[in-house]
């Protein structure tokens, strides 16, 4: 297959940077610096080469390491005042909740019942479903998300026309049919029976299906009954590879409704746990009111969590403990959860994911915060192994970030004077607007 290079500033991740001094704090760009094992974190090249082949990267590099080893005639795409990083992984987003973005004045429990349910109740309509998933993923999109956990609604119509239209873009994505059988509107829940049922007939249809997976999908604890908890946990047991996604420890008053619906189960964790949901594929949103021995668990069983900012300030759930995930070796990634959360963009997410850790005596470097939206969302998904970062054989899905997108982030990127300022700026000033271009496959898309 014909080969083609990008060239340009390029950064990607090979481990968490968590324990990298030299990257987190000096921001030295001659340097990939090194993890707490001595290898290497990252790759940066102020000039670099991004060589692909058929959809897939062959090499990333130096270009003056590269560029003599190209055939003739390769086609080299200019990438000018801007930097090449990997597609943005978003671990929590719910694509039915795009029309209630920015809807006013509720906490948790009251947007569910004013916001959520009323907007999902249209999903039955596949014509609606096939209209809102097309302005879903032109969002992601534009955003420069590539690879996104969706909750669809309780419909299996949401799913299909959401699995139909990323499989016609070459995606990289994982839904699943929300399960919730109690505390909804009757139109909006199905039974433990029809939930198992409606799950099996579209994970046979569509998981591992071109770039796409299946992730059973109980809203939370408080909408599924033990009856239905089990099926999720025999839908894992008959699909070991498929994933889990639900919702975790949001909100106090959702904590304690859990706590009198199931007396008999030890927190709010112990009730997937006890119906056996949790797993290397199992990634739990939010998690932000969790005990120490719920945190061990999280790493006894491998399970992810998405941290989610933009959700967790707008609703007013709290504030999520990163120095907890560090502490008990839980693997985190970043999600929108639009519409709960404001904005489909990573970027701004990142951003509020620092103030909340500055909130609480904690700064969250800015290499850190890349890798969370890259790789570690990956890794969080268990598909590091074919995105996340320019390794050769990677899937090719990139976005170049533009340094003057806006005005005032011209400016100020022309003072920063290492990677580690430029990069943050470009987390605290960027939004959509920072996206000059996403790659899928090594495709361009057309951002709407």
């Amino acid at each position: 297959m014909a080969l083609t290079a990008h060239r340009g500033e390029i950064l990607h991740f090979f481990s968490d940077p968590m324990d990298d001094l030299t990257l987190g704090v000096q921001g030295n760009i001659q340097s990939n610096g090194r993890d707490s094992e001595g290898n290497d974190c990252s790759g940066y090249y102020e000039d670099g080469l991004l060589v692909l082949e058929g959809g897939y990267v062959r090499q990333c590099g130096a270009t003056a390491d590269l560029i003599a080893t190209l055939p003739d005639n390769t086609p080299i795409i200019e990438h000018h005042y801007g930097l090449i990083v990997p597609g943005f992984v978003d671990t929590h987003v719910h694509y039915p909740q795009c029309e209630v973005i920015a809807a006013y004045g509720t906490q948790l429990l009251d947007w569910l019942e004013t916001h959520t349910f009323p907007a999902e109740l249209r999903f039955s309509d596949q014509s609606y479903a096939e209209e809102i998933t097309g302005f879903f993923i032109d969002q992601l999109l534009r955003n420069g998300t590539t690879t996104a956990l969706v909750f669809g609604s309780v419909y299996p119509e949401s799913v299909n026309a959401f699995f139909t239209q990323a499989e016609q873009r070459r995606l990289r994505m994982i839904c699943g049919k929300v399960m919730m059988d109690r505390h909804a509107p009757q139109a909006l829940c199905d039974t433990p029976e029809s939930s198992y049922e409606q799950s099996r007939d579209l994970i046979l249809k569509w998981h591992g299906r071109s770039r796409l997976n299946y992730a059973v999908t109980p809203r939370f604890a408080p909408t599924s009954s033990p009856e239905q908890l089990a099926m999720a946990g025999r839908l894992l047991r008959e699909f070991p590879d498929v994933y889990l996604q639900t919702h975790l420890s949001e909100n106090l008053k959702e904590c304690e409704w859990v706590a009198e619906l199931f007396p008999d189960q030890n927190g709010y964790l112990d009730v997937y746990d006890h119906h056996g949901l949790l797993g290397r594929r199992s990634v739990f949103a939010h998690g932000i009111h969790l005990s120490d021995c719920e945190w061990q668990r999280l790493h006894q069983t491998d399970s992810s969590v998405a941290f989610c900012p933009t959700s967790n300030l707008f609703i007013g759930s709290g504030l999520f403990r990163m120095d907890k995930a560090d502490e008990y070796g839980v693997s985190v990634g970043l999600g929108t959860d639009v519409g709960g959360g404001d904005s489909f963009s990573l970027l701004r997410t990142i951003n509020e994911a620092y103030k909340v850790q500055q909130l609480q005596g904690f700064s969250l470097s800015p290499f850190r915060s890349l890798y969370l939206a890259t790789l570690g969302g990956a890794k969080s998904l268990q598909l590091d192994g074919v995105i996340g970062n320019f390794k050769t054989g990677k899937e090719a899905d990139f976005v170049v970030l533009d340094y003057h997108a806006t005005g005032l982030l011209n400016f100020r990127i022309k003072k920063c004077k290492t990677l580690l300022e430029k990069l943050f700026v470009l987390q605290m000033l960027g939004d959509d607007r920072a996206i000059r271009e996403t790659w899928v496959m090594g495709e361009k898309q057309t951002l709407n």
